[in-house]
């Protein structure tokens, strides 16, 4: 045998050394990596069996999550709803008291002539009777103790002069309102008879704007009892 085929053998040992070396090192390399591989099939059973519940469990904590997660939303969006109809109410009742202006449909009454402001307190009975739910003379809020006086001619509401024709809003039904004015024996007709100089003009309109009122209504002796 010659010398370069003794080194052509080494050279080939050498390398079948160096194969068989790393072909070991990457098999216990894959054994050391989970372990999974050296587990009895029962061994593995039991633990696809232990993710399969730890899966249902983390599914039905998202499932909760997410109903509470709806639930907390929805009671923010009724929060919200309650809290605008809370502001809706207040301001609606405040416009119907008298502390801020307020709008809708009813009536418009022009009273000339010598009226006096018994006469004219008396058309706002008529009106409060008939339904009104707001009332105004001239630029003047009718709230509680507002009271025309005057003798006829010279009619004044809380100070502010209301001639020499004064005028008269309600909001309200409008029909209701003018018939409970204009109906036979009415205040409408009794004035005419008790004076044929006053002249009172009833017009039902669809749009009446009514100024808020400039007295402080927050009552000083009484507080609201909840």
């Amino acid at each position: 045998m010659g010398l370069a085929t003794r080194r052509g053998q080494l050279a080939m040992a050498a390398v079948l050394l160096i194969l068989g070396f790393l072909l070991v090192v990457q098999f216990r390399s894959q054994q050391a990596g989970t372990g999974v591989d050296r587990l009895a099939s029962q061994d593995l059973t039991l633990l696809v069996a232990n993710l399969n519940t730890r899966n249902d469990q983390l599914r039905a904590e998202v499932a909760t999550l997410q109903t509470q997660l709806a639930r907390v939303q929805s009671a923010a969006g009724s929060g919200q709803q309650t809290a605008l109809q809370l502001r809706n109410e207040i301001a609606r009742d405040r416009a119907w008291a008298g502390s801020d202006p307020a709008i809708g449909s009813g009536v418009s009454v022009e009273i000339s002539g010598p009226v006096s402001g018994a006469a004219v307190g008396d058309v706002l009975n008529e009106l409060r009777n008939a339904g009104a739910e707001a009332l105004a003379v001239g630029d003047v809020r009718v709230v509680a103790g507002t009271v025309p006086a005057g003798e006829p001619g010279a009619v004044s509401v809380d100070g502010a002069r209301a001639g020499p024709v004064v005028t008269i809003r309600a909001l309200g039904d409008p029909t209701a309102l003018a018939g409970a004015l204009t109906r036979a024996g009415g205040i409408v007709a009794l004035l005419a008879a008790t004076d044929p100089a006053i002249v009172i003009t009833v017009t039902p309109a669809t749009r009446i704007e009514l100024p808020g009122s400039d007295r402080v209504l927050v009552p000083a002796h009484g507080t609201p009892r909840l």
